[in-house]
């Protein structure tokens, strides 16, 4: 398939600059191939799904991972900015960077009193930066002078502020490490957390530190050439065990959000079964894509061409999902990271 197979043309006001207050307000387009569309509330989530059914959410906790300072060398003295995305060591991080081409390797960046080396400088605006301290020294310094990563459609519109530290985060987020939030998980409260274990819908938790690689555009017309960034995560025993054990008894499995899909995906054995995982996974899924494990996606609406635009229609169908987010835009959904919800059902 190529590139412009998922483009289609988005008004600029459709861009959500904040979320739906409170946040299980946020609409949802509930997407069944092959019965139609039907517009919802994700407070309706409920009475959407069924007994038996479980919600697979990624608890991984954004941090504050952009970091604005100067860099130094010689006479001269430039605004830089990183971006952090993947933890390689104690004291070590990759980043991608601007200016890139300004920077070169050895030179000293100083992001308010967080002083570190460029160790090394990669392809595509990536970088390799050794600080000037390490383990949970760094934890704490990265958090007091790092900015929370919105993403670059929001971020070149408005100026971040501290509602962001609270909005950017699920209320389930545990595990620090991820660089963009799982967007889809914006929109449950511990209310609708509670309704929904009422009803016997239960909640298994998965973790994948998501990284700026998710913001990058796809630059190549033929998609066989394009390559994901790997991301970190994790799947436990007790995880795989809920997951298998919801199947057995004929409960749906229903991802919220594409990273805890992927991370699914990546872990599934041909025959189906889940099975405990840790490691990188740079799984890319297109149209062709055979599901193991999921039957349903909760999901936010994302950019024309982008990795995730494909995800959703390899499971739901290119025509379905075109017709699905026309409709989300004649109708005024709201799109992207702070936008409104859909959850889709995987095609026969």
């Amino acid at each position: 398939m190529q590139l412009s197979d998922f483009d289609f043309e988005l008004p600029e006001d459709r861009i959500a600059l904040r979320p739906a207050e409170p946040r299980d307000s946020a609409r949802l387009l509930l997407v069944r191939p092959g019965q139609g569309l039907a517009d919802h509330r994700v407070r309706d989530l409920p009475g959407l799904l069924r007994a038996g059914d479980i919600l697979v959410v990624n608890e991984t906790r954004v941090i504050p991972a952009r970091l604005k300072g100067r860099r130094r060398r010689g006479g001269s003295d430039i605004a830089v900015e990183a971006t952090l995305h993947q933890r390689i060591s104690s004291g070590s991080w990759r980043a991608f960077m601007r200016p890139g081409k300004k920077i070169n390797a050895g030179d000293r960046l100083l992001f308010s009193d967080l002083g570190a080396t460029v160790a090394e400088k990669g392809r595509d605006g990536e970088f390799t930066l050794d600080f000037d301290c390490s383990g949970p020294d760094l934890d704490a310094a990265i958090a007091r002078v790092g900015e929370m990563p919105l993403p670059p459609y929001i971020a070149s519109r408005r100026k971040q502020d501290e509602r962001d530290r609270i909005d950017y985060q699920t209320v389930y987020a545990r595990r620090e490490g991820s660089v963009a939030a799982p967007t889809a998980g914006l929109h449950f409260t511990p209310e609708l957390l509670d309704r929904l274990e009422a009803s016997g819908i239960r909640m298994a938790r998965v973790t994948l530190h998501v990284g700026a690689g998710t913001f990058l555009p796809v630059k190549t017309d033929d998609l066989s050439q394009h390559r994901m960034h790997a991301e970190w995560g994790e799947i436990t025993p007790e995880t795989a065990d809920q997951v298998n054990a919801a199947r057995v008894a004929g409960g749906r499995v229903i991802c919220v959000g594409t990273t805890s899909l992927r991370l699914l995906e990546s872990a599934a054995e041909p025959d189906g079964v889940l099975r405990a995982w840790t490691g990188e996974t740079d799984i890319f899924i297109t149209p062709g894509h055979r599901f193991r494990i999921a039957d349903g996606l909760m999901t936010n609406f994302h950019l024309p061409k982008s990795t995730l635009f494909m995800l959703v229609s390899a499971l739901s169908g290119l025509e379905v999902m075109r017709t699905a987010y026309a409709h989300a835009i004649t109708e005024g959904y709201r799109f992207y990271s702070y936008g409104d919800s859909s959850l889709l059902w995987r095609a026969e």
